[in-house]
Formats: C-alpha cells, sequence, structure tokens
C-alpha cells in the first residue's frame, strides 16, 4: 500500500527575524508538513533558522535539507544536533549529505576532497552521531532517543549508506555537472535504475524507508513554455518535451500536474516531496486537492 504524501519545503533566502517567522507561518497555512532549511554558503544557518521556525509554528516538522557533512566535526555536530532537537521539541529531521560545491569549502577554508573522500566522511559522521546520540551520556540530550534520518543520494555508494542508514532516502534527480557546483536532472528511464538500484541495496531492511524527491520546478498553469525558459536556457540538451517528462518538474495544468504526482509515487515510490521556497505558494492547490482526495 502507498504511503501518504508528505510535502516539504525548501527556505532558501535570508531575511529578518519577523519576514522569516512570517515564512514559516505561510508554510504552515498552506498546510507543508516539514519546513526545511538548506546548507549553502549565502543562505541561513540551518539550526538557528530552525529553532526560529520552531518558535513561529506549531504542527511542521523542522529539517535540514541537507547538511554538508564536510563542514561539521561529528562530536560538534552532534552538540549542534541535540540542542536544536530539544529546543524545537523533538519537531527534527536531520538530513544529511556530502555537499557538491567545491567553491564553497574553497571559501570556509576546507578541503572538499574527492568524491570517495566524502562519501567516506559522511559515513563517519553517520556512525558517530549514531554513537553518540544514542549514549545515554552524551550531553545535551535529543528531546527523543532517535530522530528521523534523511540521507541525500545518487550514486552507488551514497545509496548503500542511505539504505543502510536512512528513515527517509532522498533523491535529488540529478547528477553533478561538468562544472563544478551545478547538477544536471536525471531522465524518468535514469531514475528508475537509481531507485531499483536502492530498493536491491535495502532489500534486506526491517522497515521500508520513506522516499523523497526534491522538485526543481513547480508551475500550475495551461501555458508552461514560458516557465521552462530558463531551465531550458541552462540545459540547452533538453527540447521542450523532454523538460516537461523530468522528473524534478512539475509544470502543467492542475489535473495534469496532479496525475504526474500520482503517478511518480506509483512508479517510483515518492510519497515525500519537498520544493524550492520560489515555489511554495504554487504547490499549494496540487497538495490541497490530493489531501482532499486521501480525507
Amino acid at each position: 500500500m502507498s504511503r501518504p504524501f508528505r510535502f516539504g519545503v525548501n527556505l532558501l533566502t535570508p531575511a529578518p527575524a519577523a519576514e522569516w517567522r512570517a515564512k514559516c507561518r505561510r508554510a504552515e497555512e498552506l498546510g507543508y508538513d516539514v519546513i526545511l532549511v538548506p546548507d549553502h554558503l549565502g543562505m541561513p544557518a540551518p539550526f538557528p533558522a530552525l529553532v526560529a521556525a520552531a518558535e513561529a509554528t506549531h504542527r511542521p516538522r523542522l529539517g535540514t535539507f541537507v547538511l554538508n557533512a564536510g563542514f561539521y566535526n561529528p562530536a560538534l555536530l552532534a552538540r549542534e544536533v541535540a540542542t536544536t532537537d530539544a529546543l524545537t521539541g523533538g519537531r527534527l529531521e536531520l538530513g544529511l549529505g556530502t555537499g557538491y560545491v567545491p567553491a564553497e569549502h574553497e571559501t570556509a577554508g576546507l578541503p572538499y576532497g574527492s568524491p570517495r573522500e566524502r562519501v567516506d566522511h559522511l559515513r563517519r559522521t553517520v556512525e558517530e552521531l549514531d554513537r553518540l546520540l544514542g549514549s545515554d551520556e552524551h550531553q545535551p540530550r535529543t528531546a527523543r532517543s532517535r530522530m528521523p534520518l534523511l540521507i541525500g543520494a545518487n550514486g552507488d555508494r551514497m545509496l548503500r549508506l542511505a539504505a543502510e542508514h536512512a528513515d527517509i532516502a532522498a533523491f535529488t534527480g540529478a547528477r553533478p555537472g561538468s562544472a563544478g557546483g551545478t547538477l544536471e536532472p536525471l531522465t524518468a528511464e535514469e531514475l528508475d535504475e537509481r531507485v531499483a538500484r536502492y530498493r536491491g541495496l535495502a532489500a534486506g531492511r526491517a522497515e521500508p524507508a520513506e522516499l523523497n524527491l526534491l522538485i526543481q520546478l513547480v508551475a500550475v498553469t495551461d501555458d508552461p513554455e514560458p516557465v521552462l525558459k530558463p531551465l531550458l536556457e541552462r540545459q540547452p540538451q533538453l527540447t521542450l518535451e523532454a523538460a516537461l517528462a523530468l522528473p524534478i518538474v512539475l509544470a502543467g495544468p492542475l489535473q495534469d500536474v496532479l496525475a504526474r504526482v500520482r503517478a511518480q509515487r506509483e512508479r517510483f515510490g515518492f510519497s515525500y516531496l519537498t520544493v524550492l521556497e520560489p515555489y511554495m505558494e504554487a504547490l499549494a492547490p496540487v497538495m490541497e486537492r490530493l489531501r482532499e482526495e486521501s480525507a
């Protein structure tokens, strides 16, 4: 039986306190299940932003989407995670990834490393967090014995790590581009292969993980071509038809978008969808209709 839908919004833009709180309250009003913050230089610092989001809202979970493990020492990260979970009343969902922007590491004065080194560091981080936060002696304490762990993955070693440890396996629907710090979208067929690879690695799990997809563009419109123009300019190899077929794109009339969301849950298993802040309002009618159907 399919999991019920969950929806998250990744808030990207720094804002003063009143504006940040209003933005978080608006996400709650629209029905988002999770308020998320990324981990990029130039964007909000994840942990204080989530504490402020908790103070402004009541219902949504709060998550990192996703922390760049290369920015953190595991022991210091455990302190941040435990404090944030306590201050948000146990609403934290911890999202972790390797990072993919070399320039951010250079700016921070931190090594970027090879793909293997970045995955190795993430594995050590996951295992050390599990050890530290699972210890009765660790201070500060989390609000719960264990919080949900999301791992953002695409490559084989990352999919294996997600299969072993993640409560939520998050698929970017993209691969690192030829230019450092860029992403190139996966076709539906390519994403089929990645999801199948993950399922094979996760076959021995006692409980299946929730599957998440990051949606890069949402537009409920009878004429999606103008909305897709910036994407087509960034990805000149795509035709309009190919762009509309990308799993990370939801564009078209409302009934078409609804059908697409249902079909992607059936095909890939994606029941948890995350959108970027610029599309927070655009997804609202889609969420509303899907919830009416399941009521």
